[in-house]
Formats: C-alpha cells, structure tokens, sequence
C-alpha cells in the first residue's frame, strides 16, 4: 500500500522530520506542533539529525485503533518499531507459514503516516523465549538451515521499507556475561552471529544492523556490560557485520547514578564507540516502582533521571536515533512487569493515562534542544 501522500515531494529535512502523511503542504507547520504550540519531538530531533520515534503494537492500545493516540505518534515520531509483532512467538516457527498480519498492520500505519520503520527481531538468542515447539523445530530442521530460511522469509517479506533491524537480542546472559546457551548456539557455536547477520544482509542489504541488548548504567550490571563489550569486539575480530549497538535504556533509580558510575558509563559507551560502531536508543522508559506515590513529586524524579541519562547519550555523535518503548502510560508494559508496590499505576512514559503531556516529554525535548547537530539519517 502506498503511502496516502498528495501534493509536492518532501524536502530531505522534512523526510528526516518524518511529517505525518496526508497533509498538503500548506498544513505541514502545524503538524509540527503540538496543540499548546510546542514543536514536536520528531522535529525538534530532526533539527539535530536525530530519529526520534517509538514503539508500537497492532492490538490493545495501538495507535492503530485509537484516533486520540494515533495522531500523537504521527505528530511525535519519525520512526516506529513493534514490540511483539516481529518475534517468532508472533510469527511462527514454520518459515513457510508465517502470520505476517499484524506486522503488516504496523508496517501499513508507518507507509500511511511518512513514518520510518525498524525491525525487531530477527534472533531472539534467549531461551525464555525460544518455546519447546520452536526448539524442536529447529532441531529438526537444523539450526543453520531453519535460521537462514527465516531470515530470508522475514528481512524479505518487508524488504527496503525497514532500515534498521536488531538482528540479534540479549544473548548475554547478564549474570555470566557469556552467551545464554540456546538451541542455536548450542548447536553452531559463535557461527549463529556470522551466520544471522550475514544473512540479514543478503536479504536486506540497505539496512543498517543491529545488536541490542538491556545493559545499563546501573550499579550490577558490570558482568553484562562486560559481556557485551567481549561480544561486539569478537563481532569485529571475526568480521561479523555489525554496524550498531543497541542500548534498550529501560531505566531506573536505585541510587546508583554517581559520578563514578556515570564515567563507568562512559567508558563503557567510548570502547563500543571507538570500535566504529554507532549507537542507537531503542526501548527507553524510567521504571518508577521505587519512586514517590506523590505524582507530582514521581514526575519530577523521572524527568531529572531522563534528562541526565539523554544529556550523556545525547553528546555522542554516534547515536543518531532515539526510540521509547511506547508513549503513553496506560498500556506500558511495566504495569504487568515491574508493579508498584502500592499498587498505583506506573508512569514510565511521556504522556499520562488521559493523554496529557508530562515533565518527562518537556525532559525529552529540552535534551533535544540541547544536542549537538550530528548527520542524521538520510
């Protein structure tokens, strides 16, 4: 389907800015703004050469299906990625059947909307979520053969419209620091990352790819920083290619934000960096579970972690894109993952449950404005 645009072409700065689609050129300025006159985040990222964006589901509370939400991610975002809909517990364990529906779905809204699309993923390396009827498909299949012919079948399904996949995710296991031990690597060794991202190659071969992964700067994850840091310098040893990391950013606030930890941090970000990868932002919320019960005094707290956190991120010229993992508290995956203790409703993200913006959006943006300009993306 193709995109619901009607009058002259886009400039390559409003391309970057991702200007919702059906718009003619006369209401693109006000596209731009939200309804109290503030530019939104997508331009004010695009000003900087930077993606902004988020993701997205096909169900229960998609923009796909709520108007109100709907136009707040067309008016914030220049990219989208799904949450679920690309994993292979969504599409299938048989290659040769896999239900692209609601992938489609969410494809179909970044086409209609000039938006961006990323792709999640393509290897989930974690055992958690490799089903007994996906290992057993793969073990009967084989482990290469069963990869390559998925790979080909969804990096082929959705072709050039996706310009970013995280090929690989979380295989370090974050209290060892080694790879977790699936059903693919079990069975091909260290030749399950050459194999996987030489495939995403092949078949999307103009597509930037990834390795994302939930390490943080956060007092315990030594071992895992370590561990990723010992994969992507293997990744380039071996030639794997590689082009990015992936910093999932899904933050909280146990204390732990000292200056030594930060120039932790920061080390951690010049090794990866000074390896030729770039960076990327792909899944950033704040979990608020040890913050205040006093709203106003919880905002407050989640806007200043945000805008230290995006201050440090936002200096490095590397990273050029800058996903949430939703936008809007109601439907946030931290209710169900990480609830609070006084069993009060998180707020994790830059518009509450009415929709209302929040300090955390004014964080986002004010760390925008303050970012260095750096080439974005084309």
């Amino acid at each position: 389907m193709e995109p619901k645009w009607q009058g002259p072409l886009l400039t390559r700065r409003q391309q970057l800015a991702g200007i919702a689609g059906g718009l003619s050129m006369g209401a693109l300025p006000s596209a731009l703004r939200a309804a109290d006159g503030t530019a939104s985040l997508r331009d004010l990222a695009a000003q900087k050469g930077i993606l902004f964006g988020t993701a997205i589901n096909a169900g229960r509370g998609s923009p796909i299906n709520d108007p109100a939400y709907g136009a707040i991610v067309a008016r914030e975002c220049g990219v989208i990625v799904p949450e679920n809909e690309m994993k292979v517990y969504v599409l299938g364990n048989d290659p040769a059947r896999l239900n692209f529906g609601p992938a489609d779905r969410i494809a179909g809204f970044a086409r209609d909307n000039r938006m961006k699309l990323r792709g999640h993923t393509l290897l989930w390396n974690y055992d958690k979520y490799i089903s007994p009827a996906l290992a057993e498909a793969v073990t009967k299949t084989g482990a290469e053969k069963w990869l390559r012919r998925y790979i080909a079948t969804v990096a082929g399904h959705f072709g050039d419209q996706i310009y970013s996949w995280d090929v690989v995710n979380e295989t370090i296991d974050p209290k060892t620091g080694e790879v977790r031990g699936t059903v693919f690597d079990k069975a091909l060794g260290f030749d399950v990352f050459k194999i996987a991202y030489e495939a995403a190659r092949e078949h999307a071969p103009h597509a930037q790819r990834v390795y994302n992964d939930y390490m943080s700067w956060e007092v315990g994850n030594e071992t895992h920083r370590a561990g990723v840091l010992r994969l992507l310098e293997r990744f380039r040893k071996e030639n794997v290619p590689v082009d990015a990391l992936g910093i999932q950013s899904h933050l909280g606030n146990d204390g732990s934000h000292s200056k030594s930890q930060h120039a932790e941090w920061k080390r951690f970000l010049d090794s990866v960096t000074s390896m030729g990868y770039r960076l990327l932002i792909t899944e950033f919320d704040i979990n608020d579970r040890e913050m205040p019960k006093d709203i106003a005094l919880r905002d407050a707290q989640v806007a200043s972690v945000a805008k230290n956190y995006l201050d440090m991120m936002l200096a490095y010229p590397q990273l050029d894109q800058f996903l949430c993992w939703g936008l809007w508290d109601k439907h946030s995956w931290l209710n169900g993952f990480a609830p609070r203790a006084d069993g009060l409703p998180q707020r994790p993200l830059p518009y509450d449950d009415a929709l209302k913006p929040k300090p955390l959006r004014a964080a986002i943006a004010d760390a925008l404005r303050a970012a260095p300009v750096r080439k974005g993306i084309a």
